[in-house]
């Protein structure tokens, strides 16, 4: 009698093999996608908790505008502690050149690879 051995023969595999990537190469823009709006998010959110903490520090302080840098020292306005902590870059923005003004404005941020780019009005 012959013994007969199961097991799975190469064009199955290999069926296997571009199924895996067909899902791959659908998930990988889905993926980017998602990842790039979670970043748009948190950078919207730092950008608002900078603007609430200097309407925050123009109000207590009756000054017309405060930059960023000076939200987050704590030697603004004497030696009272910092408005703001330092916000951690979420791609790579910067947000050492934005200043508040009591008059209202906007600013914008771009991730370091201008992949993500907001402005916001105040």
């Amino acid at each position: 009698m012959k013994n007969k051995t199961s097991a799975f023969t190469l064009i199955e595999i290999m069926i296997v093999v571009a199924i895996i990537g067909l899902l791959a190469t659908l998930a990988v823009p889905a993926f980017r996608r998602a990842q790039t709006n979670a970043r748009t998010s948190a950078m919207q959110s730092n950008a608002r908790q900078i603007i609430s903490a200097g309407q925050q520090y123009i109000l207590t302080t009756n000054t017309t505008s405060i930059a960023y840098t000076a939200l987050t020292s704590t030697t603004t306005a004497g030696n009272n502690p910092a408005y703001l902590t330092p916000i951690t870059p979420v791609a790579g923005e910067v947000y050492t050149g934005v200043t508040i003004s009591a008059t209202g404005g906007s600013f914008s941020l771009s991730s370091a690879d201008n992949s993500v780019q907001i402005t916001l009005t105040y």
